[in-house]
């Protein structure tokens, strides 16, 4: 891209971008970047996944379920544990109980839709809990979490040891974060892991890197229903800016959120994964990636 770049400017067209302070950060591994892919919310699709992995000759660190915990058999459940836990890939289930799933009018109105996926009430906050401790004791050991009331409380059942310490907690993007302070208030109310907003301009994701040493996800590419918009060559300048960053790859196959992707579509955001891999090979061969199965990842027991 630099050669495209000098011609331009020897046109007269020239770049005023701010020059990017490169984050020194890394995983525990030592690595800039990982992948996760999200979206997979039965164990059909989640093989099919591993199974193109292979065909693709590529890595994935991070698979993720959106539809909820509590959407799932605890046989489903167990079974995606197994999958993942040999394929040495961590799994993150997503809390059942949100503002979308209960009684309430307004979440399902275009003003109401702001709340999110944050949870109402006191029983609806049991009922989260108990859904994540059902995953936990069927060996789930990653959490997506929705609401940071949730997080703050799930926290400090961790610290007393009511549940394992080594769960990790991912933030979603549907909790609408996207600013420094917001991301070092999660980092300091136990997350793990954090997905901002999904239309963060690289310095806007740099600006939050300087705040906090958790992992950031990134959407690589979204869903019509997100914006649809997609990023493959801005991905070099995303590991840049925000690593350690997981790069959330494939949500384009998707309708929407909580979409059900079939076999074949768990094979295309594979696709879709070897279509980022080959930008970053490209344009910034020298970003390091995690091997497969490093030790710090959330895999299933």
């Amino acid at each position: 891209m630099n050669k495209t770049r000098l011609y331009l400017e020897k046109m007269g067209i020239k770049s005023f971008s701010m020059n990017m302070v490169e984050s020194k950060k890394r995983f525990d591994d030592g690595a800039q970047y990982r992948f996760e892919v999200p979206g997979i919310q039965k164990p059909e699709a989640l093989n099919s996944l591993i199974d193109a992995l292979d065909d693709y000759e590529l890595v994935v660190h991070r698979v993720t379920q959106t539809k909820g915990i509590m959407l799932l058999t605890d046989s489903e459940i167990e079974e995606m544990g197994d999958l993942a836990r040999e394929a040495r890939i961590e799994l993150f289930l997503s809390v059942g109980p949100r503002a979308t799933y209960d009684t309430s009018a307004s979440a399902q109105t275009k003003e109401g839709a702001r709340i999110g996926y944050r949870l109402r009430g006191y029983e609806n906050l049991v009922y989260a809990i108990e859904d994540v401790k059902r995953a936990i004791n069927l060996g789930i050991r990653g959490i997506v979490i929705y609401d940071e009331g949730l997080l703050w409380i799930l926290n400090k059942l961790r610290a007393d040891g009511e549940i394992p310490s080594e769960i990790h907690f991912k933030i979603s993007a549907h909790t609408g974060h996207g600013n420094p302070a917001s991301a070092r208030l999660l980092e300091e109310l136990g997350a793990d892991s954090f997905n901002p907003v999904r239309d963060l301009q690289i310095p806007m994701l740099a600006s939050l890197r300087d705040s906090i040493d958790i992992s950031i996800d990134v959407h690589t590419e979204n869903p019509k229903s997100s914006g649809g918009f997609i990023r493959h060559y801005e991905v070099p300048d995303i590991i840049k800016a925000a690593a350690p960053v997981y790069l959330k790859t494939g949500g384009s196959v998707a309708g929407h959120h909580g979409w059900d992707t079939t076999k074949s579509q768990a094979r295309e955001r594979i696709r879709q994964v070897s279509l980022v891999k080959s930008m970053i090979d490209r344009y910034y061969p020298e970003a390091i990636i995690s091997k497969k199965g490093p030790s710090d990842l959330a895999i299933p027991l």
